[in-house]
């Protein structure tokens, strides 16, 4: 599970006494609140809820009766298929439900009653109304305000509204030019209007007047557009812009065709903040820090480290969420700044004091909290109130695209920041009950920790087709990242897929084809085990979709333990890569267990180094030879994947510690320095040499550290230091914020301020050579870049494997049984090993050349490969 989720829900109250509320009431009195909607209206006639048996059921309209309904069975067959989590419920149908009729209900209040003989009211409950509005309105209808030629549209979908008038402004601070009626299609639930040529850079606002479920009442609100281009500082208003105008685009942007790699297999990821990108770095000019156009600062420290990556194999660098987001003050000057914090001691609670007075209105965040989908982040332009952050967002994709690589986007369809009344709530506000996923009373679900979306709704999957088609087209991305994808379906995924393809290097100026789309598959909430729908989860994204999944497998094996574990867990759990039987910590010995553990374990890197395949068959730690979708990962597949394309090998991402910190943790206290670039380097070492696709967490490279702070969310530019000059790397910047990192305090305390964990300026340069080496290596030979399950079955292959192999050692491989190329040695002993081989080996070139000099000193002799303690060492056969 993704523990950045829990910070939202608590996140989105505090931002709101930022933002005053874009609504008004009706003068009309109040009618009493809405009852719970336990009721389910699923199309234009039939209705599911479990109402007192033997009643009569009434449907209401704004307190009038207005329909019976007439038993109709249970939800079964084609219905309980489209709403699993329905199945059984009694089914009603609605006696004369006329399209004409719905829609006018649908209009107000909608009630059910059920009454006794005499008419006695027994039970009341309002309706869901998502499935109903689904059957009537749902349409491809080209939405927002949108340029054809010198033309100018404006739609919006609000089906339940009563009216929709547009407020027009000369500026993002003007009062209203003018307040125009919106006139609506019966038919799709849409509302128009034509605008003007010179409309384009003024300014709009919806005015809806609709009946909110929350209040009981008729309410009319202010609210941007959903499918806003572009917006004026802090969202306040929809900002009007045409993505086609040459003043928005760069120098050589309609001319641009980036050439995306041949195969997903053939990429390396980098996930990376804007923020962290430059804010910190004085090599890069000041107006441009922690923006879009650091990254046209082609001499400056970051951009330089991004092109010898690229040069050694990196090809993409995944952004967090670029969105417009909800809790980044826009305007420079309503941002608040902390002290200087460099006085205090590198275990002091005074650092993370000083940000929270500040962090809800400093410039960081990781920007998790959508609220426009189809703009790009203020914060991160030049200037908020204008077109310039498209400018500048296009600019930043051609310098990168200039250094060598593609740029993804991480996406977050999942959940928005509010619902309802809410300030920062858009859709909502918009057709009030339909965007949100409701529980069993009717109330949104937050298993995010803020208000889930409905994607399997249509109109909610076109809102999200629609922004990544904005996102691939027109910004020229080479891919998606999608946050907690397990709470969208599959089939909302694959549309998705399927849609993006269509897009053309000739047409559109991108190869959709070649886009990649990767997520988080994790499987829980409302959703879990595809209870709404076919999730779009690991195991079911696993089976040919070409979807990537993030492989926590490989990761908990790698880091040791799990990512939710606190307190003495973090310390005793090691794992493949920071210990486990080899170095054993002050709380673990290297007995009999702590060996069953470290084979277990070392079964989980194989079947990751072989990206995971489901019918990977090897020989497990009990002498079994078994696939590896039989070996267990808690009661789950280890390995669950039909194709290498569909995972994801990471040992760090912006969730949880960085490697360096979770091994500061793990590894025995009087490890020297360069021992823990060694471990780390291990780590990066199998991300880089697996099937599948890596994923390196910016920094990893650079021993990043966040001084412990596992969840960095909002700990602002101090804690999330990412310095590309080399100088330091993060560490014993203060004790991380109490409210997720408390548990670790106590270590934590004695830790940051032992100097032995120091890691300076040549141990940071080791660790990034390391990362660039076996970048080229992987880039090198296509073996460790192979494009199927049977190629990987046909040409992967374990040695030291069954019980009584040696603890803490890998041998993998590569090439077929009669024409192998290629042995990978990971060897996390303190003692040099030696494996016996038939043929001749011979260090990899690169590795030959390795700055490091104890890799240099692996060899073959006498018929054995030999490895150094601590080291990954790539053998290729001699010719």
């Amino acid at each position: 599970m993704n523990f950045s989720i829990f910070w939202r829900a608590a996140f989105a109250l505090l931002f709101c006494l930022y933002i005053p509320a874009l609504s008004a009431q009706d003068s009309a009195p109040a009618v009493p609140a809405q009852a719970a909607a336990e009721a389910h209206w699923l199309s234009r006639d039939m209705i599911a809820w479990n109402a007192p048996k033997g009643s009569d059921l009434i449907l209401l309209s704004d307190g009038e009766a207005a329909a019976p309904l007439v038993a109709a069975g249970q939800v079964d067959g084609d219905l309980a298929a489209a709403y699993p989590h329905l199945r059984g419920i009694s089914l009603w149908r609605i006696h004369d439900g006329s399209r004409d009729r719905v829609r006018r209900w649908l209009k107000g209040r909608v009630d059910i009653r059920a009454q006794d003989d005499a008419a006695q009211e027994l039970q009341r409950t309002s309706l869901q109304i998502g499935g109903v509005l689904d059957d009537l309105y749902a349409n491809d209808a080209a939405l927002g305000a949108r340029f054809d030629g010198a033309k100018l549209h404006i739609a919006l979908w609000a089906p339940t509204a009563q009216a929709v008038k547009l407020h027009l402004f000369d500026g993002p601070g003007d009062a209203a030019r003018a307040v125009l009626p919106m006139t609506e299609d019966a038919a799709t639930g849409v509302w128009h209007l034509d605008g003007a040529a010179d409309w384009k850079g003024k300014y709009y606002l919806y005015e809806v007047r609709v009946f909110v479920p929350e209040t009981g009442r008729v309410e009319t609100n202010m609210v941007t557009d959903p499918y806003a281009l572009s917006l004026s500082a802090d969202s306040k208003r929809t900002h009007i812009a045409d993505l086609n105008d040459p003043a928005l685009m760069p120098a050589g942007w309609d001319k641009m065709r980036r050439a995306l790699p041949e195969a997903p297999e053939d990429r390396v990821l980098y996930e990376l903040h804007v923020r962290d990108f430059s804010i910190s770095d004085a090599s890069v000019a000041e107006e441009h820090r922690g923006g879009y156009l650091a990254f046209t600062d082609a001499a400056g420290n970051g951009m330089r480290h991004l092109r010898s990556l690229a040069e050694a194999g990196l090809s993409d660098v995944h952004l967090l969420p670029t969105y417009d987001c909800a809790t980044i003050p826009e305007t420079p000057a309503e941002r608040l700044s902390p002290p200087d914090l460099s006085g205090f001691a590198p275990n002091s609670e005074q650092q993370q004091a000083e940000i929270a007075k500040v962090k809800e209105r400093d410039g960081f965040n990781w920007c998790y909290d959508p609220l426009h989908y189809m703009t790009p982040e203020g914060s991160y332009s030049s200037d908020a109130d204008a077109a310039a952050r498209i400018l500048e967002f296009r600019r930043m994709v051609m310098a990168l695209s200039d250094a060598g690589l593609g740029t993804i986007v991480d996406v977050v369809f999942n959940h928005m920041m509010a619902s309802g009344q809410a300030p920062l709530s858009v859709v909502d506000r918009i057709v009030p009950g339909y965007y949100h996923r409701l529980d069993d009373k009717g109330a949104v679900a937050r298993s995010t920790c803020c208000a889930n979306t409905a994607t399997e709704r249509r109109m909610m999957e076109k809102l999200m087709i629609d922004a990544l088609t904005v996102w691939a087209r027109d910004y020229k991305v080479s891919g998606f990242r999608f946050d907690l994808m397990g709470h969208h379906s599959r089939e909302n995924i694959l549309k998705a897929r399927d849609t993006l393809r269509r897009l053309t290097l000739q047409q559109d100026g991108v190869d959709g084809r070649n886009l990649y789309l990767y997520g988080e598959g994790w499987n829980f909430g409302e959703v879990a085990n595809n209870a709404r729908f076919v999730q779009a989860s690991q195991m079911n994204m696993g089976q040919g979709t070409g979807i990537g999944t993030f492989n926590d497998r490989i990761r908990d094996a790698i880091r040791g333990g799990g990512v939710g574990d606190k307190g003495s867990d973090s310390v005793r759990k090691q794992g493949f890569a920071n210990g486990l039987f080899t170095a054993p910590n002050a709380m673990n010995k290297a007995d009999d267990a702590a060996r069953k553990e470290a084979l277990r374990i070392a079964d989980h890197i194989r079947v990751g180094l072989a990206g995971s395949i489901g019918d990977f068959t090897f020989t497990t730690a009990d002498g079994m030879v078994r696939k590896a979708k039989d070996v267990s990962y808690n009661g789950s597949a280890a390995g669950y994947a039909s194709d290498p394309q569909e995972i994801i090998n990471y040992a760090e991402a912006h969730d949880n510690q960085t490697f360096f910190d979770i091994s500061a943790l793990k590894l025995p206290r009087d490890t020297s320095p360069a021992d823990r670039v060694r471990w780390q380097n291990i780590a990066s070492s199998i991300v880089l040499l697996s099937q599948g696709v890596p994923f390196l967490h910016a920094g990893q490279e650079l021993l990043r550290s966040k001084s412990l702070d596992h969840n960095s969310y909002n700990s602002g530019d101090w804690f999330n230091l990412l310095d590309y000059s080399k100088a330091q790397n993060g560490w014993g910047r203060g004790l991380p914020h109490r409210a997720d990192n408390e548990a670790e305090w106590p270590v934590a305390r004695d830790l940051l301020s032992d100097q032995r964990l120091h890691m300076g300026p040549a141990d940071i340069a080791r660790a990034s050579d390391h990362v660039r080496e076996m970048l080229h290596i992987r880039k090198s030979s296509p073996l460790f870049r192979l494009r199927s399950g049977a190629e990987v079955i046909e040409n992967i292959r374990f040695d030291n494997v069954g019980p009584d192999q040696i603890p803490g050692l890998i041998v993998m491989r590569l090439g077929t049984a009669r024409a192998e190329e290629m042995i990978v040695v990971i060897n996390t002993a303190p003692q040099t090993q030696s494996v016996p081989v038939t043929g001749r080996y011979k260090l990899h070139d690169i590795l030959r050349r390795s700055s490091d000099p104890v890799v240099r000193k692996a060899r073959m002799k006498r018929g054995q490969l030999v490895t150094p303690p601590l080291t990954t060492a790539v053998f290729v056969k001699a010719r």
